[in-house]
Protein backbone atom coordinates (compact mmCIF):
# COMPACT_ATOMS: atom_id res chain seq x y z
CA UNK A 1 0.00 0.00 0.00
CA UNK A 2 1.57 2.92 -0.88
CA UNK A 3 0.48 6.62 0.93
CA UNK A 4 1.58 10.27 -0.31
CA UNK A 5 3.05 12.48 1.87
CA UNK A 6 2.20 16.36 2.03
CA UNK A 7 5.66 16.66 -0.65
CA UNK A 8 3.71 14.07 -3.12
CA UNK A 9 6.79 11.35 -2.62
CA UNK A 10 5.05 7.99 -2.07
CA UNK A 11 5.96 5.81 0.91
CA UNK A 12 5.51 2.46 2.02
CA UNK A 13 3.43 2.15 4.66
CA UNK A 14 2.89 -0.77 7.00
CA UNK A 15 -0.61 -0.81 7.90
CA UNK A 16 0.11 -2.89 11.24
CA UNK A 17 3.01 -0.48 12.40
CA UNK A 18 0.62 2.57 11.36
CA UNK A 19 -2.26 1.08 13.44
CA UNK A 20 0.13 0.64 16.47
CA UNK A 21 -0.39 -3.52 17.26
CA UNK A 22 2.80 -4.76 18.57
CA UNK A 23 2.46 -8.18 18.18
CA UNK A 24 5.07 -9.07 20.71
CA UNK A 25 2.41 -7.25 23.35
CA UNK A 26 -0.75 -8.99 21.64
CA UNK A 27 1.45 -12.90 22.21
CA UNK A 28 2.20 -11.47 26.28
CA UNK A 29 -1.52 -10.05 26.25
CA UNK A 30 -3.01 -13.61 25.07
CA UNK A 31 -0.98 -15.79 27.71
CA UNK A 32 -1.79 -13.31 30.92
CA UNK A 33 -5.67 -13.15 29.51
CA UNK A 34 -6.05 -16.99 28.94
CA UNK A 35 -4.26 -18.18 32.10
CA UNK A 36 -6.92 -17.74 34.59
CA UNK A 37 -8.73 -19.58 32.29
CA UNK A 38 -7.04 -22.68 31.54
CA UNK A 39 -6.55 -22.89 35.67
CA UNK A 40 -9.80 -22.83 36.48
CA UNK A 41 -10.90 -25.36 33.39
CA UNK A 42 -8.85 -27.53 34.80
CA UNK A 43 -9.31 -27.07 37.99
CA UNK A 44 -13.19 -27.80 36.76
CA UNK A 45 -12.17 -31.24 35.37
CA UNK A 46 -10.30 -32.63 38.51
CA UNK A 47 -13.86 -32.07 40.16
CA UNK A 48 -16.85 -31.83 37.96
CA UNK A 49 -19.55 -32.73 40.22
CA UNK A 50 -18.53 -29.06 42.51
CA UNK A 51 -18.76 -27.52 39.55
CA UNK A 52 -22.11 -29.11 38.66
CA UNK A 53 -23.28 -28.43 42.20
CA UNK A 54 -22.02 -24.83 41.56
CA UNK A 55 -24.12 -24.77 38.57
CA UNK A 56 -27.01 -26.36 39.52
CA UNK A 57 -27.41 -24.07 42.45
CA UNK A 58 -28.05 -20.83 40.49
CA UNK A 59 -31.12 -22.76 38.94
CA UNK A 60 -29.73 -23.52 35.80
CA UNK A 61 -30.78 -26.67 34.08
CA UNK A 62 -28.25 -29.50 32.71
CA UNK A 63 -26.07 -28.70 35.51
CA UNK A 64 -23.21 -31.93 34.70
CA UNK A 65 -23.39 -31.09 30.94
CA UNK A 66 -22.84 -27.46 31.69
CA UNK A 67 -19.78 -28.05 34.49
CA UNK A 68 -18.28 -30.65 31.39
CA UNK A 69 -18.97 -27.75 28.66
CA UNK A 70 -17.96 -25.16 30.99
CA UNK A 71 -14.54 -26.90 31.57
CA UNK A 72 -14.17 -27.70 28.10
CA UNK A 73 -14.34 -24.19 26.96
CA UNK A 74 -12.36 -22.62 29.70
CA UNK A 75 -9.65 -24.85 29.37
CA UNK A 76 -9.60 -25.46 25.94
CA UNK A 77 -10.75 -22.10 24.81
CA UNK A 78 -7.88 -20.46 27.17
CA UNK A 79 -5.14 -22.82 25.37
CA UNK A 80 -6.44 -21.87 21.95
CA UNK A 81 -6.01 -18.23 23.16
CA UNK A 82 -2.53 -18.58 24.30
CA UNK A 83 -0.91 -20.29 20.70
CA UNK A 84 -3.30 -18.07 18.77
CA UNK A 85 -5.80 -20.11 16.88
CA UNK A 86 -8.84 -19.46 15.87
CA UNK A 87 -8.05 -16.37 18.17
CA UNK A 88 -11.31 -13.78 17.44
CA UNK A 89 -13.59 -16.86 16.83
CA UNK A 90 -12.80 -17.97 20.48
CA UNK A 91 -12.26 -14.22 22.19
CA UNK A 92 -15.57 -14.01 21.38
CA UNK A 93 -16.93 -16.77 22.72
CA UNK A 94 -15.17 -16.25 26.06
CA UNK A 95 -16.29 -12.63 25.85
CA UNK A 96 -19.87 -13.93 25.93
CA UNK A 97 -18.96 -16.91 28.82
CA UNK A 98 -17.88 -14.16 30.87
CA UNK A 99 -20.95 -11.80 30.61
CA UNK A 100 -23.26 -14.99 31.25
CA UNK A 101 -20.91 -16.10 34.35
CA UNK A 102 -21.00 -12.50 35.26
CA UNK A 103 -24.61 -12.40 35.22
CA UNK A 104 -25.47 -15.51 36.88
CA UNK A 105 -22.74 -16.21 39.37
CA UNK A 106 -21.41 -12.54 40.09
CA UNK A 107 -25.05 -11.21 41.05
CA UNK A 108 -24.01 -8.95 43.82
CA UNK A 109 -27.25 -6.79 43.42
CA UNK A 110 -29.32 -9.98 44.68
CA UNK A 111 -27.26 -9.22 47.92
CA UNK A 112 -27.53 -7.24 50.82
CA UNK A 113 -24.67 -4.48 52.11
CA UNK A 114 -21.86 -6.30 53.03
CA UNK A 115 -18.41 -7.93 52.20
CA UNK A 116 -20.16 -10.77 50.05
CA UNK A 117 -21.88 -7.86 47.84
CA UNK A 118 -18.77 -6.06 47.76
CA UNK A 119 -17.26 -9.28 46.94
CA UNK A 120 -19.11 -10.37 43.99
CA UNK A 121 -19.44 -6.57 42.86
CA UNK A 122 -15.28 -6.78 42.62
CA UNK A 123 -15.43 -10.32 40.89
CA UNK A 124 -18.22 -8.93 38.22
CA UNK A 125 -16.45 -5.79 37.69
CA UNK A 126 -13.10 -8.32 36.83
CA UNK A 127 -15.38 -10.13 34.46
CA UNK A 128 -16.36 -6.74 33.10
CA UNK A 129 -12.98 -6.05 32.27
CA UNK A 130 -11.98 -9.57 31.20
CA UNK A 131 -14.46 -9.48 28.61
CA UNK A 132 -12.93 -5.96 27.16
CA UNK A 133 -9.84 -7.37 26.64
CA UNK A 134 -11.50 -10.00 24.77
CA UNK A 135 -13.51 -7.96 22.36
CA UNK A 136 -10.25 -6.05 21.98
CA UNK A 137 -8.83 -9.24 21.10
CA UNK A 138 -11.27 -10.03 18.79
CA UNK A 139 -11.02 -6.63 16.98
CA UNK A 140 -7.10 -6.98 16.50
CA UNK A 141 -6.40 -10.59 16.39
CA UNK A 142 -3.43 -12.72 17.80
CA UNK A 143 -0.95 -11.15 15.80
CA UNK A 144 2.33 -12.60 13.76
CA UNK A 145 2.97 -14.53 16.88
CA UNK A 146 0.68 -17.12 16.49
CA UNK A 147 -1.01 -20.38 14.64
CA UNK A 148 -3.39 -17.69 13.12
CA UNK A 149 -0.06 -15.45 12.02
CA UNK A 150 0.42 -17.00 9.07
CA UNK A 151 -3.12 -15.96 7.92
CA UNK A 152 -2.39 -12.88 8.30
CA UNK A 153 -2.86 -10.84 4.68
CA UNK A 154 0.77 -10.44 3.25
CA UNK A 155 0.33 -6.98 2.26
CA UNK A 156 0.26 -6.10 5.91
CA UNK A 157 3.34 -7.56 6.66
CA UNK A 158 5.47 -6.39 3.91
CA UNK A 159 7.93 -3.56 5.28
Amino acid sequence: MSVHTMTGDPTRADIRAAAGVNDTILAIGRVLIALIFVSSGVEKFTDLGAAASAIGSKGLPFANALAVLTAILEAGGGLLIIVGWQTRLVALLLAIFCAVAAYFFRDFWHQPPGPQHVNNMIHFMKNVSMIGGFLMLCAAGAGRYSLDGPCIRPEYLRT
